[in-house]
């Protein structure tokens, strides 16, 4: 089992900055896979960004390659998201994925198999 749980969200101004991170406990958190998604009211939930176990690799959603970046600390079961020049269409619940069983980057939602339970970014115009 994994255990995930967010922080860093809130309210910021369109072209401010946030980092949220996603601390991991159980399951050894360097054995796998990690990734961002983010769900806006009446929408599907939809990938931001993934990170490979080591961190040597990522990928970004088109929407956000070049203002956000992940990022992992596998010393403090921690994984990372600094996003930069934020928009109001930017504004969602952000969740942290796991998938221990698998070293590369995972893009599918279903692929995953720990959630936490999302942080509220909201970015005002």
């Amino acid at each position: 089992q994994v255990q995930l749980v967010e922080s860093g969200g809130g309210l910021v101004q369109a072209g401010g900055s946030l980092r949220l991170s996603c601390k991991a406990s159980g399951r050894t958190f360097s054995s796998g896979a990690m990734g961002w998604f983010r769900q806006a009211p009446g929408k599907e939930r939809e990938y931001v960004a993934g990170i490979s176990r080591t961190g040597i690799r990522t990928n970004y959603a088109g929407p956000v390659e070049g203002r956000f970046t992940i990022s992992r600390d596998n010393a403090k079961n921690t994984v990372y998201l600094q996003m930069n020049s934020l928009k109001p269409e930017d504004t969602a619940v952000y969740y942290c994925a796991a998938r221990p069983s698998f070293s590369g980057i995972v893009i599918g939602r279903n692929e995953y198999e720990y959630w936490g339970q999302g942080t509220q970014v909201t970015v005002s115009s």
